[in-house]
Formats: C-alpha cells, structure tokens, sequence
C-alpha cells in the first residue's frame, strides 16, 4: 500500500476542493448575506490542511495499484464530506451540530437529498447555493474530475475510475485514454446542466433557482431551494423540464457519448438497459395514473402529471416532490419507493442497484426456471444477442446479497434505536439508494432522528454512493495483508 502517494492525491484534492468555497462567496457578496467569512474560513482551513498534508510527501510519484484505488476512493468521499461539513457548521444560519452539517455534505456529495434542514426558504442565498453546488459535484463524483486532472500531476487515474465505478460495465471505456474518458463525461455532464439551467428559466424559474435546480437535476439529487421542493413553483413547464432531464441524467452516460459519436438516437434503443429502464417508467407511471385517476384521489389532468412526476423522481433516485405520495392510495407508497431500488443506469448520476444488475438478476431467474424444465441444457444469460458471462452474473448475485445482508444490519441498528419499522425502513432505503425522501418520520426531512441514527444513515450513503463492495473491501482482513 503507497500510503505517501495516497496521503499526496487526498492533500492534493483538498486543495482544489476548497477553491469550491469561492462560488458561494460571490453569491454572498452578490445577495449581501452575512455568509462570506464563513464561507473564507472554510475555504482558509480546507487549503491550510491539504496543504500540510500535501507537503511532506510532495514528491513521492509512484503508479497507484488496484488497493490503493479502493482505499482512495473512500478516503475521498469521507475527507470531503467532512470538508463540505465545515461552511455549515460554522455558519450562523443555519445553525448546526457537526453530526447535522456532516450528514447535510455526505448527503449533498453522495446525491442522496436527505436533509435535516427546515425552513429551507429562508436560509442565505449563499447556503442555498452551496448545498446544489455540493449535489453537482457529487452527481458525476469529484474523482471523474480528478481523474481527469491528477494525470497531468503525475498521478495515474486508471485505478481510480475501476474503483469508482464497479460493476459488470466498470472495465468499458469510452475512449482508449482515462483522461479523455473523464472528459468526455463531463463535457455532455456540464452541457445537461447548462441547457437544463435554461429550459428552467425558459419555464418561469428566475436566474438563481433555474442553475441552482439544473445542479440537483442532472446530479439526480433532489436539493431545493424551497421547503415545498418543485411543488413551489406551481407550473407545469417546470415539471416538464424537470421529468426530461431526470430521465436523461439517469441513462448511461457511456450510451449517451455513443449516441453523440455516432448522431443516432436508434443507439438507445438498441441498448438492453436502457430498454428495460424506460419500459419500467412506463409501465409504473400508466399503474399510477390509473390507480390515482379510479381511486379519486385527483382529477384525469392531476393524476397524470403529479403521478408520472413522482414515478421518474422516485425511479430515478432524484427525489423532488410536487405531491406527498407517501399518503396515496392502495400500494403506490410501497411501489414507488421499491423502484428507487431498481434506480438508474449504471455509469449514470443516478441511485439503486442499477438497472442493469436488476435485469441481470430477472434473467438468472428466468434461465433457473428453464433449467428445472431442461436439465441438461445449456441456457446462456444475453444481453440483446450476448451472452454474459457466468462470472459476471455471479458477480452480480454476491452484490445483491451484500447489498441485502447490509440493509437488513442497518435496518436492525436504526429499529434498536427506537425508530419504528416504517421509517427505519424506508430510511435505510432511502439513504442507501441515495434517493432522500421515506416514509413516515423521514418523509420530509431526517432532522429529528437521534443522532446515532444519523451516524447510521451517513454509513448507508456511503455504502450506497460507492456501490458496496468498494467499501466493504476495506473491513476484509485481506485487503491490509501483503
């Protein structure tokens, strides 16, 4: 293990993070505030730490192995989150507990949206700000964009981005260099946004809100800049534009480079993902409808758009709301929240399992059934006409039972913790999908939980964040063998 190097890359990274600290400067200078020397002390003491850090092992250049990308990786999302912690702790308004402003960054970074702030309207423009930006750096992961940089610093990325990514489609890249790979991403990353942030002022949002939502959009976080979420702004346009982008941002993003090098949408539809993803939001979103529409809960025009705005919000892992759904009729609640388990593509911004793990598990499912019919047959699981590979599948299969092995640890801490089986349910659900909001005490924000509950949830979004096994490798015994 390279711990100098690892100790280089992290200093390296709280540096360039604290130059994060600026844009909600200029906000706060802009809007008069309060919030600017809050804001300077944060991004003083994140660069003084990176900085000393960084220092004594300047120098130490050596290639990063596949440990030591698995280890940095984690390192890094825990020395952000507590970076990101530092503006909201010290800040006046709101005022927080560091357990709250650490929970409040993890859940910005890992794209989650859980908050445990209230009163959201009335926060500083600047804070406001901040926690989107956070979403929006978390909603690719920060350590695309590092990978993109380090290589110039003499580090190498490609271990990096294995670690980052894991999964049957973490091998494949979009062009032969990591560097152009991290590019690439971010460049259609950056373009969503900035053509959401317009569709959004096109559609009635001022200035601030429209680029402070296109940040939680195209991240698939859920962050508002309003206690009543998307609900606020009472316009259907804003919905639209909404529902476009949180579909979009939860496809590959791999598939959309291949659609652009190629200027031919038919490739999404060749895609066995991407097939499966948007066969599932619209079978879910006509069962909505229809069950909001014949239950009387809303009239024909209400049923459609609040019901096909929640179905994508929760599939996706977004987390917006223009209707509290946790109180609709029949099994909407339990449904709607089981398909934030599915969540989006991989290699998308999106929460879940992941699509294609899902459509894997239902093809395995498919083949045992054949199998008890033909024994001796020989039943290959396809994607479109490829077969997968025996060991892809049962890679598959050990994520999903890690998966539900640490869903139900965690759901037994939060339940001894005095939380009832609803909303420790749903919030272990909710923060390990990286979706945000539950159901019942969590259905609107996390502020009254206890704070050993908190500390619970921060490690399922982690968990959820880096896919599992990129954290549970760190706990194996073998991992620190030589």
């Amino acid at each position: 293990m390279h711990f100098t190097v690892i100790m280089r890359i992290l200093g390296i990274l709280m540096m360039l993070f604290s130059l994060t600290m600026v844009p909600p400067m200029v906000v706060s200078v802009i809007y008069q505030d309060g919030q600017v020397n809050f804001f300077l002390e944060a991004f003083v003491l994140i660069l003084i730490i990176g900085f000393l850090v960084w220092l004594p092992v300047r120098n130490k250049q050596q290639e990063l192995r596949v440990r030591d990308g698995f280890l940095i990786t984690v390192m890094f999302w825990v020395t952000l989150s507590l970076s990101g912690a530092i503006p909201l702790y010290v800040s006046d308004n709101p005022d927080m507990r560091f357990v709250d402003a650490y929970f409040e960054s993890l859940s910005g970074l890992t794209t989650t949206g859980a908050t445990v702030i209230t009163g959201i309207d009335a926060l500083p423009k600047s804070i406001l700000w901040y926690r989107q930006q956070l979403q929006w750096f978390g909603g690719m992961g920060i350590i695309v964009l590092a990978v993109a940089v380090l290589p110039m610093l003499g580090i190498g990325g490609m271990q990096l981005y294995r670690a980052e990514a894991p999964g049957p489609v973490k091998d494949s890249k979009l062009t032969p260099r990591i560097t152009e790979t991290a590019k690439a991403l971010w460049y259609i990353y950056l373009t969503l946004t900035v053509v959401c942030a317009v569709c959004y002022w096109l559609a009635g949002m001022d200035w601030f809100d429209a680029i402070s939502h296109s940040f939680s959009t195209v991240a698939i976080g859920g962050f508002s800049t309003h206690d009543e979420s998307i609900a606020y702004f009472e316009n259907h346009w804003v919905e639209l534009v909404a529902i476009i982008f949180m579909i979009l941002s939860g496809v590959n993003y791999a598939l959309h480079f291949a659609v652009i090098r190629s200027r031919n949408l038919i490739v999404y539809f060749r895609d066995p993902e991407f097939k499966f993803y948007a066969g599932l939001l619209v079978a879910v979103s006509l069962f909505t409808v229809a069950s909001l529409y014949f239950t009387k809960t809303y009239s024909l025009n209400e049923s459609i758009t609040l019901g096909v705005f929640e179905v994508v919000s929760i599939a996706t892992t977004t987390g917006f709301a223009t209707a509290d759904f946790a109180h609709w009729p029949l099994t909407l609640p339990f449904l709607l929240f089981v398909i934030a388990f599915v969540g989006g593509c991989a290699g998308s911004t999106g929460g879940g399992m992941k699509v294609i793990r899902v459509l894997l598990i239902y093809k395995q499912g498919i083949r045992e059934v054949k199998r008890l019919i033909h024994p001796n047959a020989v039943i290959p699981v396809k994607l479109g006409k490829k077969p997968v590979p025996d060991r892809v599948v049962e890679a598959v299969w050990g994520f999903f039972s890690a998966y539900m092995f640490m869903f139900v640890f965690m759901l037994i801490g939060l339940l001894a913790t005095g939380l009832d089986q609803v909303t420790a349910w749903s919030a272990v659900g909710a923060c390990i999908n990286n979706l945000g909001p539950g159901l019942g005490e969590v259905a609107y924000h996390y502020g009254d939980l206890n704070d050993v509950a908190k500390w619970i949830l921060c490690f399922a979004m982690l968990l959820g964040r880096l896919e599992v096994f990129t954290l549970l490798i760190l706990f194996t015994p073998a991992f620190w063998r030589r």
